[in-house]
């Protein structure tokens, strides 16, 4: 049976170290310590940075082959160990095991992309004789590895956005330090363990739990070339203004919308929409939170979501059944809590759902909710999501974009011209049509405009972030012209 061992190392410099057992991870579900993880400390980090320099050459002459058979290794090793993964994740993040199982195969997939991509970095042939004074010149460009990289992931998808950084970085021939988050670190210490077993130079990687208050050598250290950081806004603009000269790559929070055209297909609608907004406690960045949906068709879609969100089964996400489970702690679930009481106070109606017992919150649907309240302005990331009407499809575009966040938006229609017509219009990183914004695969560009972030995401777009061209020019001598 599967099961979480008593302690867990935190990896420096390739290699599994012991200092201490500081970091206690609980079962989100029932509150209590599940297991201990070994914490880093400033000496430590900074030892592991030191380590990243020195690597920053052989990785970068690895060849490609080489750089896949380190990618390819973790895929075999990620399979074979698919339901200790996902285990691991149900404990540690509260996650359903459903969901659990579904992050451990995009794991797999990521690595594998990443694997596929490694002998991909091509370059280009340029011509330089634009005019008579080039004459004779030609160009060529190539992109090689930025250097040392510096990788903060969040907890509600402790395997995924952390494979998203390493995977990438492997690929290009990048070494890096990663600080998980600290609630959920055993996924990406899991990586770290499968990492060991390959034949990666030393310094290539390390991981290092810690606490947000002892990491600033991971945003400020001046040896690293890139910063790449994904969780809430707050914290990622202000690492962006310390992280000094290195490039910042940023993949923040959101307020998703859906927009249901009056031509949509309802069910299909109504069984996505519950999906995007419930999955994972909600505790997504591209979580459906704003239901956008035509004045026609608003009393059937509503009564239709409303019955389908009231059958969800909440609970022990270790159970098959089980849809909703915990939020992260009890102070998340406070907190969103009292933005629901917030929102009805100022004359919202709760449809469904609104209880709440320590960290479990019901999935809950709104109306009426007020444009001033947080659950309208900010970011819910929980089970949490309201409805609004629309007269017509350019007003539905503009409630999407009056919003600080912009990271990706869907649209259920089957009219071609307002499909192209979101594409153009909505002020998001994505435009996902006949489906939520929820919906994401791991070599799709993925990001965000506004406060949602900077750059993207998805393996080659993550790669390209992570490498640097660099231009040669040749002359050739006269008498060949």
């Amino acid at each position: 049976m599967t099961a979480l061992r008593e302690t867990y190392p935190m990896y420096v410099a390739n290699k599994a170290e012991m200092p201490n057992t500081d970091l206690v991870v609980t079962d989100k579900y029932t509150g209590l310590p599940a297991t201990r993880v070994a914490m880093a400390d400033a000496a430590t980090i900074d030892r592991a940075i030191a380590a990243a320099v020195a690597a920053a050459e052989p990785m970068a002459k690895m060849a490609a082959y080489e750089r896949q058979a380190v990618l390819a290794h973790c895929v075999t090793r990620f399979t074979e160990r698919f339901e200790e993964l996902a285990y691991a994740l149900c404990i540690e993040a509260g996650k359903p095991i459903r969901d659990a199982r579904g992050e451990v195969g995009r794991l797999i997939d990521t690595f594998r992309i990443a694997a596929e991509e490694s002998v991909r970095m091509t370059g280009e042939v340029q011509p330089l004789d634009i005019s008579p004074r080039a004459k004779g010149y030609q160009g060529m460009w190539k992109r090689v590895p930025i250097g040392p990289c510096s990788f903060v992931s969040p907890f509600n998808f402790p395997l995924n956005l952390a494979a998203h950084k390493i995977a990438p970085a492997i690929a290009v021939g990048c070494p890096f330090v990663m600080k998980p988050a600290s609630r959920t670190p055993l996924g990406a210490i899991i990586i770290g363990e499968v990492l060991a077993e390959t034949a990666l130079p030393p310094g290539a990687f390390s991981i290092l739990p810690a606490h947000r208050d002892g990491a600033d050598l991971f945003t400020t250290d001046d040896r690293l070339k890139l910063l790449s950081f994904t969780g809430s806004p707050d914290v990622g603009w202000d690492l962006k203004a310390r992280a000094g000269k290195k490039k910042v790559v940023l993949e923040l929070g959101g307020n998703a919308a859906v927009i249901i055209d009056k031509d949509a297909d309802l069910e299909d609608a109504a069984d996505r929409t519950v999906f995007g907004a419930f999955y994972q406690s909600g505790q997504s960045c591209i979580g459906v939170q704003r239901i956008f949906v035509h004045e026609a068709i608003y009393p059937a879609f509503r009564d239709l979501l409303v019955a389908k969100t009231a059958k969800l089964i909440a609970g022990n996400p270790a159970e098959e059944a089980t849809f909703v489970g915990p939020m992260i702690d009890v102070k998340e679930a406070t907190r969103l809590d009292n933005w629901i009481k917030e929102a009805t106070a100022g004359g919202a109606t709760i449809l469904c759902g609104g209880k709440r017992e320590g960290a479990m919150l019901e999935a809950t649907l709104l109306e009426n909710v007020p444009l001033s309240a947080k659950l309208n302005t900010e970011e819910a990331f929980g089970p949490v999501a309201f409805f609004a009407t629309f007269s017509d499809f350019d007003t539905a575009l503009a409630m999407v974009n009056d919003s600080k966040f912009g990271l990706q938006a869907g649209v259920f229609t089957r009219d071609l011209f307002h499909m192209l017509k979101a594409w153009d219009v909505l002020d998001v990183g994505g435009v996902v049509i006949n489906d939520v914004p929820s919906y994401r695969v791991d070599n799709m560009p993925y990001g965000g405009v506004k406060d949602s972030g900077l750059g993207r995401e998805g393996v080659r777009f993550a790669m390209e972030d992570m490498t640097e061209i660099r231009n040669l020019v040749i002359r050739r001598r006269p008498q060949d012209m």
